[in-house]
């Protein structure tokens, strides 16, 4: 693939003509993107258009029937969840799905895994740079946390296996509108620290405020594409996403 308009980073996801389906349905069909090495892309669409369907066919939960996922360069279309992870994709769930009768340090210990133990210490030290607050409540059930509370742990829990891409499947979700800029200023944050995000967000207008790229995904296909100006400035879009 050749570089994005605007963006002259070498690409470190790499999705081409994926397609997958649930039974006779047609989930994705024939999708094909990129998410340049440091960049923030971000994915839009209604509910039911493919876009949480497509972050489990990247990391590995869903299968792909067709088409090739490459990251950092190599092939992982048919890959298990666990070596993309260690090759630096993970994955920030829809629902934050945090591991409620366990300790918000035990869930953040639980996402570093796969590192070597000297290293866990120092993803969870950066964790609680990032989010105070879990420094705070470290030793209480996660399952006691607010929603706002749960969702930095669940951004915290994936960083502790070090990534090199974030999935972010609607982070926002549910969250009072501070909390809401407080999520979206952590990912431009760790945009900056070199961590690629690849959003999935259903509040198009955010997400596309701080996108470098964007992609809009409608019944499985691409059927927009630009930077996040251009997709903003867009007719389409504006009307049919950001309610102008």
């Amino acid at each position: 693939m050749s570089a994005l308009p605007g963006l002259n980073r070498a690409a470190l996801l790499e999705v081409a003509g994926v397609g997958t389906q649930y039974g006779r349905i047609r989930a994705l069909d024939g999708v094909t993107l990129q998410v340049p090495d440091g960049a923030l892309v971000a994915l839009i669409g209604t509910n039911g258009a493919g876009k949480t369907t497509l972050l489990r066919t990247l990391s590995g939960i869903q299968p792909a029937l067709e088409g090739t996922v490459r990251f950092a360069g190599v092939d992982v279309t048919r890959a298990p969840t666990q070596a993309r992870v260690r090759a630096g994709l993970a994955q920030v769930p829809e629902g934050r799905q945090v591991f409620g009768p366990l300790s918000v340090e035990d869930n953040l210990r639980l996402g570093g895994y796969l590192r070597p133990k000297a290293e866990v210490a120092h993803r969870l030290e950066h964790a609680y740079e990032l989010f105070p607050v879990l420094r705070d409540k470290r030793g209480e059930a996660a399952g006691m946390l607010s929603g706002g509370q749960q969702q930095m742990l669940a951004i915290g829990r994936a960083l502790m296996s070090a990534p090199r891409l974030l999935l972010l499947d609607e982070p926002s979700m549910g969250l009072a509108p501070k909390l809401v800029e407080e999520v979206f200023e952590t990912i431009e944050r760790l945009r900056g620290e070199g961590v690629s995000v690849l959003l999935v967000e259903q509040n198009a207008a955010a997400a596309l405020a701080i996108a470098d790229y964007g992609y809009v995904l409608e019944t499985g296909r691409i059927v927009l594409e630009g930077t996040g100006v251009q997709l903003r400035d867009d007719p389409q879009v504006r009307e049919a996403y950001l309610g102008m």
